[in-house]
Order: structure tokens, then C-alpha cells, then sequence
């Protein structure tokens, strides 16, 4: 299967769980797993019960597994220093304080977060030689989704760019030495310069995820979380982005035959309508249900968590990446 497995769903279905049994089932299979997480909320470290941080760290207890935590502040404002250095090198004195007063803004206008978010995890990905895995535990569905649809859009974006700067900078060389004199402004231009470098970010990212990434939804059985992943695959389909899987997480467990009580009965009349959500999601989604976990009355750490490793039918084998940008 694919290098870079990305686990995706409505918040508090239980995906980080998911997605670090997965990365404990690929590390148990004998491959170098890398656990990132992307969501603001940060449960890996409750989940493996240590501390991680930005930089790659392993996992206690679980050879070959390493696990890391972006967060998303941090990015933000790493990714306007970048910008604010980049700019300061290529305009006037007189211009640097009214571009940090513009991107002081810029910090919680919308789409900064996703922005900076997406170079981070991008970054990962060209940057994974040391893992043969690598397991991203994504945000709430709505934010991977417009992480996830950036490459198409950011490319336009750029293309229209370099294109209004070749055609200034084509007009200025005329205007300033005519047509006879060999025009090498272009050449050197930083900012051109820097919209390629960009390009190829975005062609890379676009590339990557299309061709070395696969996707898996975790869904709770409840309308609401059916609704929102239905909804999340045609998403997917409309970015060229294929959902490989679908994870029934928290079902209700059977009571025991002999269980008679109002207590079971509840859990009786639960069940049905869950196994009927589950008859939905197999006729009305394409994606195949891969795993479906019973819900713990503790918390899925230690031993549990290789439980529910054992019941996710996601195969570990992993393929090298296809996809060089």
C-alpha cells in the first residue's frame, strides 16, 4: 500500500485512536512508522501517555514507531517569519514595517492556519526517507478537507502570479532599454524565483497525494457522522483523492443472551439501529468497511490499543513513493 496513510473524520470519532493502532500494527509488521498529528487537540501524547512535540520522538514500549505533534500556532507564525525574511530581502527599507503590520494581521486571518499547516505536513512527506510509513492523524473534516484541496487551487494562483510578473517585468525591460539590448532581468528576478520554487512545492504535494497517499475515513454510527462522510468522499473524488477505506468505530456491544434487564434491552434496541447504519454505509458508500470496533469502557492505551490494531483489516505492506517532485 501506499508510504503516507492519512486517517480523516467528523471530530471525536475517535481517529487519533485509530490512527495510532495503525501506526502500531505497521511498526509490529516490522516497518519504520512515523504517527504525525495534525489536530489542534493533540491526543496522540494521551494515547501513547508521553510527550511529543515537533520533532519526530519514538514511542515507549513499541520498537520501529516514532510519533510527532504539529502544532498549528507554532507553523503560523514560522510560515509568516518565512514570508517577512523573504519579502524583507526584496523590498525598500521604508516598506518592512508596513509588511509586519500586514502579516501581524495576517495571523488569524482565515486560512493561515491551513496554510501554514499544509507546508508543514508537505514538508514530512518530502523529508520521510527514514519511514517506510508514515500515518498522519488529521483535524476534523472540514479543515483536512481544505488542507487537503490547496495544491489544485495554490497552483492556479501561482500561475496567474508568474504570469503578471514575467509580463511587468517584460514591460519594464522595454521601457527601459527598448527591444536591441539582451534583456536579463527576468534571470535573476527573486520573486520569480520564489513563485517557481513555490510551483514545485505545490506540483509536488498534488503529486504526492494522488499517487503515494491513501485515505481512510473513521465514522462513528450515528446519522450525523454517516451524513458528514458521505458527504467528505465526494469531496475527496472532486480533488482526484480516492477514500481506500471506511473505520466503524465506538459500535454499541451486544448484551449477553441472558440479559433481560432495561439496561440490555437498551443496548438491544442501540445495536439494531447501529447494525442498520452500518446496512447503509455498505449499499450507499463505495469505500469498503475495513474495521468495525466495538466501543472500550477505558480508555484504548497500552494492550487495548494493540486490540484494535488487531481488527483494523488495513494491510501494512508499504510501497516505496512513486512520486518525485
Amino acid at each position: 500500500m501506499e508510504p503516507f496513510v492519512f486517517f480523516g473524520g467528523k471530530g471525536g470519532v475517535g481517529k487519533t485512536t485509530v490512527s495510532c493502532a495503525y501506526g502500531v500494527k505497521s511498526a509490529r509488521s516490522g516497518l519504520d512508522t512515523l504517527v504525525v498529528s495534525t489536530d489542534p487537540a493533540h491526543s496522540v501524547s494521551d494515547v501513547f501517555e508521553q510527550s511529543f512535540g515537533d520533532d519526530p520522538q519514538s514511542v515507549d514500549g513499541v520498537d520501529r514507531l516514532d510519533a510527532m505533534e504539529i502544532d498549528p500556532d507554532t507553523e503560523v507564525q514560522r510560515h509568516l517569519d518565512g514570508i517577512r525574511q523573504g519579502l524583507s530581502d526584496q523590498v525598500s527599507a521604508a516598506m518592512v514595517n508596513e509588511i509586519n503590520q500586514q502579516l501581524e494581521m495576517a495571523h488569524q486571518t482565515p486560512g493561515a492556519y491551513e496554510s501554514a499547516l499544509f507546508d508543514r505536513f508537505v514538508d514530512v512527506m518530502r523529508n520521510s526517507d527514514p519511514y517506510d510509513r508514515v500515518v498522519f492523524d488529521t483535524s476534523p473534516t472540514g479543515s483536512t478537507l481544505r488542507l487537503l484541496g490547496l495544491p489544485e487551487f495554490l497552483q492556479g494562483w501561482i500561475d496567474r502570479l508568474m504570469h503578471k510578473r514575467e509580463k511587468s517585468i517584460d514591460l519594464f525591460e522595454k521601457a527601459a532599454i527598448g527591444n536591441n539590448e539582451p534583456r536579463r532581468v527576468m534571470d535573476g528576478d527573486p520573486v520569480l524565483a520564489r513563485l517557481r520554487e513555490r510551483k514545485e512545492f505545490f506540483e509536488f504535494a498534488s503529486g504526492a497525494l494522488q499517487s503515494d497517499a491513501a485515505f481512510f475515513f473513521v465514522l462513528n454510527p450515528d446519522q450525523l457522522s454517516v451524513n458528514e462522510t458521505r458527504r467528505a468522499i465526494g469531496e475527496m473524488a472532486d480533488n482526484d483523492l480516492a477514500v481506500r477505506g471506511i473505520v466503524a468505530n465506538r459500535l454499541t456491544p451486544e448484551p449477553d443472551d441472558d440479559e433481560n434487564g432495561r439496561g440490555a434491552r437498551y443496548l438491544r434496541d442501540r445495536v439494531a439501529t447501529e447494525t442498520e447504519r452500518l446496512a447503509e454505509v455498505r449499499e450507499t458508500l463505495d469505500p469498503p468497511l475495513v474495521a468495525e470496533i466495538e466501543s472500550r469502557t477505558a480508555g484504548v492505551k497500552g494492550s487495548l490499543l494493540d486490540d484494535v490494531a488487531d481488527e483494523l483489516d488495513v494491510e501494512t505492506a508499504a510501497e516505496a513513493p512513486t512520486f518525485v517532485g
